[in-house]
């Protein structure tokens, strides 16, 4: 069976780079917080535009360190779509903030700014202070910010944009990274720019916070680690990973050229027999995921066709954050989020990495087209 993500086609393009970048790791032996840490958040920070970029040790915790400098406890709600991975929704409610679940949009996969609009309405209703909103940049697009940061000027709510899946992307002209008061990534090897284990950043222009963040990552340290100013976490990037990150920032701007280019084959060869996704004009996805919604009751047979087929698929996300577990008792606007339950149903990924050939995307097309048509 082909790879879903063929992170080995990469590796053998870079793996003298690769290999030697960590071998200088090694010979000078500062493991944690060495030189390429510092290179990599300024080549970062310039690859996007922002005035800062700070690295830590996932995705996750760049959402933790926000909303820890904000504030985020008990007593506030923080409005996120339920459409997402659960880290967006963890990371308030592990600080004991409400994550209130907000709909999307069912051609963009991003959050609905008229969902947010009556979330923001609803959660004041319920008394429960919303403070920020946390927008997802999913499967590789902007959300859309147009509409989504004047919303949160007029409420007078913070913005941080979960990019995750998305680094690199761009909205009309701007790279994510510099919307909102901050954007966060992950390093997570499967996604567009991965290291070789988990990482992540913030990428903001406000100088107070980066600062915040910088002494968040590491225990809430002032002018030394024995000088703790607040309480921080454990948050710091590997040495190592981020040596493998600046080899790979080298080729991204590439890759994601070559995503492009795939997805544009997918939608040309798949618009007849499924919806592909659309993008939003004037923006650029770096897809993380190339993502397709099918009439009901077609994913599961399509998913069989394909594994007979060769064809790895997934299915992102099939039970929704409002209906998971350990988040169904947070509140969602209006006591339903129908775009977004409707999208649990339909929407399947396919193969998708800079180095899927031509012969093996027509493969996946035609089988697909076959079980379809």
């Amino acid at each position: 069976m082909m790879p879903f993500i063929d992170l080995a086609a990469q590796r053998a393009r870079i793996a003298d780079k690769i290999e030697a970048a960590v071998r200088r790791v090694i010979d000078h032996g500062a493991y944690i917080m060495g030189p390429e840490v510092y290179e990599l958040e300024k080549r970062l920070a310039a690859f996007c535009g922002a005035k800062h970029a700070v690295s830590c040790a996932s995705g996750t915790d760049a959402l933790t360190l926000v909303l820890l400098a904000k504030g985020v406890k008990p007593g506030v709600a923080v409005l996120c779509p339920s459409f997402t991975f659960a880290a967006t929704a963890e990371a308030v409610a592990l600080l004991g903030g409400t994550p209130f679940f907000v709909d999307v949009l069912p051609d963009t996969f991003n959050m609905d700014p008229a969902s947010l609009e009556a979330a923001i309405a609803e959660a004041r209703e319920k008394k429960l202070n919303p403070v920020g909103v946390i927008a997802v940049d999913l499967f590789g697009q902007p959300a859309d910010y147009d509409a989504i940061e004047p919303i949160c000027a007029r409420e007078n709510l913070w913005l941080l944009c979960d990019a995750a899946q998305a680094f690199g992307a761009t909205f009309l002209g701007r790279k994510l990274g510099t919307f909102g008061m901050a954007t966060t990534t992950s390093f997570f090897p499967a996604k567009p720019l991965g290291a070789y284990g988990d990482g992540g950043a913030v990428f903001t222009d406000d100088d107070e916070l980066a600062d915040v963040l910088r002494s968040l990552r590491v225990h809430g340290q002032g002018v030394d680690k024995y000088d703790n100013v607040r309480i921080g976490v454990t948050g710091r990037l590997d040495t190592i990973q981020a040596a493998i990150l600046l080899e790979k920032l080298a080729i991204f701007p590439e890759e994601i050229s070559a995503r492009n280019e795939i997805a544009a084959r997918y939608a040309q060869g798949l618009r007849e027999v499924a919806i592909p996704p659309a993008v939003a004009q004037g923006c650029e996805s770096v897809w993380a995921q190339y993502t397709i919604r099918l009439k009901p009751g077609q994913r599961d047979g399509l998913v069989a066709a394909l594994k007979e087929a060769g064809v790895p698929t997934a299915c992102y996300y099939p039970v929704p954050l409002h209906r998971q577990t350990a988040y169904r008792a947070f509140p969602s606007v209006g006591g339903r989020l129908a775009a977004t339950d409707q999208l649990a149903q339909e929407a399947l990924s396919l193969p998708m990495h800079p180095y899927l050939g031509a012969e093996a995307q027509e493969r996946i097309i035609g089988a697909a087209r076959k079980h379809l048509g």
